[in-house]
């Protein structure tokens, strides 16, 4: 998926405004502190070059509290930031109509009523004019954890809640940056691009139908996993002490769409199945009701795995035969006075 936008002319600022006030730990703010491709202190302090200027509104990292800290909301609610902004949803989105006589959550007050201002609220009023809208971590973007079966708050993704055919002010979709946490570089780089897109120096950023990046999103953990090798074989972990692969002990790594195995975490190291942990889906929209229970294998596993160790063991067998034969030298090696590497020339030498 594609979207055609046209950025604003002479972009030179753009604000951030990131709202974790929904059913979050804020574990996705905590996450991105650790992203170095490029890092939020290079955006922030004008390290990238052609970068507009950033100014960053997030409850975590700002100096700021109360009043101070949403006056930049309140303004850009009233369209008088005076610069274009990109909103940042962390958490996920509650249910206000079945909240009773309280609130599910809420950020700071009305000044008018003095009464507690929705999340819902904060999502209705800055949505429509943000120049791209961004939905930070799988609670975001799909309901997460707070959404799974049996929750009483009716929680749901921000494309559940704003609609999947939803439009920025800069005729975008809802930007879909999924994980639990999210990995820190992939929300990063998605950043880096909508804002050289909003200075007009990127074309629209490319979607998937889940309207997450492509290129972050378009293969799975196993297609980059260090142990899609044991699969093929049929050689497969027993226990979580094995360097083999995982599936037949709950890893779901072969459905998932995922480039934590590629990428790592931090610098290109950790990520799940990396350092010995199974795959749990966390980026996927079906996250966590259609994996459960973790640790289980999973449901058509026992098939493809039971093909794989039929000729598996058959692979492995001729592979070993290969390799005992080329980690042999040849026998024209030597250190003696004539020449036996079986050269013949293909013409007389005229002798």
């Amino acid at each position: 998926m594609s979207t055609e936008t046209e950025a604003p002319a002479s972009v030179e600022e753009v604000h951030i405004l990131w709202t974790s006030e929904g059913m979050s730990c804020d574990g996705d703010t905590i996450s991105v502190t650790a992203a170095s491709l490029p890092s939020l202190e290079d955006v922030v302090l004008g390290a990238i070059p052609g970068l507009p200027k950033v100014v960053l509104h997030n409850k975590v990292l700002s100096y700021e509290s109360g009043d101070d800290f949403t006056r930049a909301f309140h303004q850009a609610a009233d369209g008088e930031l005076g610069a274009p902004y990109v909103l940042v949803v962390e958490g996920s989105i509650p249910n206000e109509r079945i909240n009773g006589d309280g609130y599910w959550t809420s950020m700071g007050n009305d000044p008018r009523t003095g009464e507690p201002i929705t999340f819902n609220t904060w999502i209705d009023r800055l949505a429509p004019g943000a120049f791209a809208v961004i939905a930070i971590g799988t609670c975001a973007t799909y309901g997460g954890i707070h959404a799974m079966a049996g929750n009483p708050t009716g929680c749901m993704g921000l494309a559940d809640y704003l609609g999947w055919d939803f439009r920025s002010a800069g005729g975008l979709p809802i930007v879909n940056v999924p994980g639990c946490p999210v990995q820190p570089d992939n929300f990063m780089e998605t950043v880096t691009w909508l804002l050289y897109q909003a200075a007009g120096m990127a074309p629209p950023i490319p979607l998937d139908e889940q309207l997450r990046p492509t290129w972050l999103f378009g293969k799975t953990v196993h297609e980059g996993c260090d142990r899609a090798a044991y699969y093929e074989q049929g050689d497969f972990a027993k226990d979580y002490n094995s360097p083999k692969c995982q599936v037949k002990i709950g890893c779901w790594g072969p459905v998932v769409n995922c480039n934590v195995t590629k990428r790592g975490w931090m610098d290109g190291i950790g990520g799940c199945p990396n350092v010995g942990g199974i795959c749990i889906g966390c980026t996927m929209p079906g996250f966590p009701d259609k994996f459960m229970p973790f640790m289980d294998e999973p449901p058509g596993a026992s098939i493809s795995s039971g093909l794989a160790a039929t000729y598996g063991p058959l692979m492995r067998t001729l592979r070993a035969i290969t390799n005992r034969s080329v980690n042999k030298e040849p026998k024209w090696r030597h250190n003696r006075t004539e020449l036996t590497s079986g050269f013949a020339p293909r013409w007389p030498s005229g002798k």
